[in-house]
């Protein structure tokens, strides 16, 4: 379906499992190379809108020096938004308990951050999704984190999970988004490489 892209080794830049997964479901050979000690720091003046996109572009950076002039890097960043607030990976089971209460009961943002790198080329974008949680119960947040232990997750939650079950009564955009990779927009942009 993308036969553009066959002349590229395609390198999915991150250790997310779910990533993998996403990518792996559009039906094209990638690999996955991590680089350690990426500096994922961003400006405290940068717009939280703008925040995935800029990490992502970060993580692109990083990997340009050491790129093949046939590979096409994809690097990701995923953030969680509830009102000006950034969540990110909760340091610990009272942290993301935290996290949990805050998303209880409010609409919220996720959005990714992409970027498309060749040697030729670079195509940066980010997709949002809103969406809305219940309220949560004390009970229900306990028996999240106890058995499903999110502290590697932005928001200290995974949608596709038994908090995304119970929890999510509204969702506007892609799903996948939320996830952790808009794999419609990333094929649409393929397209055009």
């Amino acid at each position: 379906m993308l036969p553009n892209i066959e002349k590229y080794r395609v390198i999915l830049a991150s250790n997310s499992p779910r990533r993998r997964e996403l990518l792996a479901g559009l039906g094209f050979p990638y690999e996955v190379r991590v680089l350690s000690g990426i500096d994922e720091s961003y400006p405290p003046s940068l717009p939280v809108a703008e925040t995935a996109l800029y990490i992502a572009g970060k993580k692109a950076e990083a990997y340009r020096a050491t790129m093949s002039p046939d590979e096409l890097i994809i690097t990701a960043d995923t953030v969680v938004i509830v009102g000006d607030t950034i969540l990110g990976k909760p340091a610990n089971d009272a942290d993301a308990r935290r996290m949990l209460r805050l998303l209880s009961g409010k609409t919220h943002q996720v959005t990714t951050g992409v970027c498309l790198l060749t040697s030729a080329r670079e195509a940066r974008f980010s997709v949002t999704t809103d969406v809305t949680f219940k309220p949560l119960s004390d009970e229900e947040i306990n028996y999240y984190i106890t058995h499903y232990h999110p502290l590697d997750k932005a928001g200290a939650y995974g949608i596709q999970e038994w908090i995304g079950y119970i929890g999510v009564c509204g969702l506007h955009g892609s799903y996948y988004n939320v996830m952790g990779l808009p794999v419609q927009r990333i094929y649409q942009e393929l397209l055009s490489f």
